[in-house]
């Protein structure tokens, strides 16, 4: 690498490595994450004027002029050929610094994914919310990017994204799809959905619900006939119920729940386990799909019940986090002690190895 330092080659080179973010701070070499690992790359820390010039060779023009005054900004950049990147500028102790997501041009399908052979029959809804969940990092993006694949390839339908900013990039097939990026073609997400329901929608995507006007939006669209697929910071179905009905004050959660029961499809709860074997990363997942006994809990607040549904429950095609686990290591894609340490609960998994649950034997057919 030259000694001025190039965003544009190191992106292309990050692109090559294979790597999921790049991470660049003034004083120190840059980072990479590759296959959710940290490593360091093996060049000159950066100096204040590198990430300074790269910010300017990579921001749009409509800011490009103010972004050095500015402290914490997300934005999307392209290098033809190569890939898309998410770029959010930010400060660290009053310098800058760059915190970059590469996204592939090549949406891949839910089998290339690895997800689990219920997602299509998921998706093939016509109405309601459908959550995917999960920490930072965990791969909902590319999930739900699949799954709107999917339908585009499958159906006529009109469908429209409400993203900040637009990630993944689709192309309509048998399918319309309109993607709005806040701050550039909408407001904000609840303004958003309200006029998407003026545009013709069968399908709306919005990129993160992050507070109650969007939850309220997000429910009055599901309402009214439409199919809502969304993203939460939850870790499992559970957490997921009782974080959307936090949001609102005590007095109007009765409602709420009441209000989710009937327009909640299903949640999905990911998390991405590295194979030391595969030198690479499969999705376990956790499925909820809302059946009338659940619907049940949702109204009455007995969420804690729900887990047993999901452990029990082998009509519905549910799955808990610790099954599909065990899937992972039955198929030969993860060790036995890999799966222990991405699980939640350790001793159930044990159980699930040792055979004591009974229907354990359908994890491993």
């Amino acid at each position: 690498m030259d000694e001025i330092f190039s965003i544009i080659q190191f992106l292309k080179q990050a692109v090559k490595t294979g790597a999921s973010d790049e991470h660049l701070m003034v004083g120190h070499s840059p980072y990479l994450r590759i296959n959710g690992f940290i490593k360091k790359a093996n060049t000159m820390p950066l100096t204040k004027e590198d990430i300074d010039n790269a910010i300017l060779d990579i921001a749009p023009t409509t800011i490009r002029d103010k972004i050095l005054t500015l402290c914490d900004v997300d934005f999307m950049y392209e290098i033809k050929s190569c890939s898309r990147f998410r770029i959010n500028y930010n400060r660290q102790l009053g310098m800058p610094a760059l915190v970059i997501r590469n996204i592939p041009y090549k949406i891949p399908s839910i089998k290339e994914l690895n997800l689990p052979d219920i997602m299509p029959s998921i998706i093939d809804q016509q109405n309601g919310i459908i959550l995917v969940t999960g920490p930072t990092g965990c791969g909902k993006s590319t999930t739900i990017a699949s799954l709107i694949n999917h339908i585009n390839e499958s159906k006529a339908k009109h469908i429209i994204t409400l993203e900040d900013p637009v990630e993944y990039v689709f192309e309509c097939k048998n399918s319309i799809i309109s993607q709005r990026q806040l701050g550039v073609d909408t407001k904000s997400f609840a303004d958003g959905i309200k006029f998407a329901l003026r545009q013709d929608p069968d399908v709306i995507f919005i990129g993160e619900i992050r507070d109650k006007e969007t939850m309220a939006a997000a429910l009055k669209a599901s309402e009214t006939g439409h199919l809502v697929l969304s993203t939460l910071h939850t870790n499992d179905a559970v957490q997921t119920i009782n974080r959307i009905v936090n949001m609102f004050d005590e007095a109007n959660r009765f409602l709420i729940r009441k209000q989710l029961s009937e327009t909640l499809r299903a949640t999905i709860a990911q998390k991405l386990v590295y194979s030391e074997k595969l030198q690479k990363r499969f999705p376990a997942c956790e499925i909820m799909v809302v059946t009338s006994t659940i619907k049940d809990y949702l109204i009455k607040d007995n969420t804690e019940k729900i887990y047993d549904i999901l452990r029990e429950n082998t009509i519905d095609d549910m799955i808990t986090m610790n099954s599909s686990l065990a899937t992972l290591v039955n198929n030969e894609f993860i060790s036995q002690e890999e799966a222990i340490k991405s699980s939640n609960d350790v001793p159930e998994l044990e159980k699930i190895f040792r055979g004591v649950y009974l229907g354990t034997k359908a994890y491993y057919e």
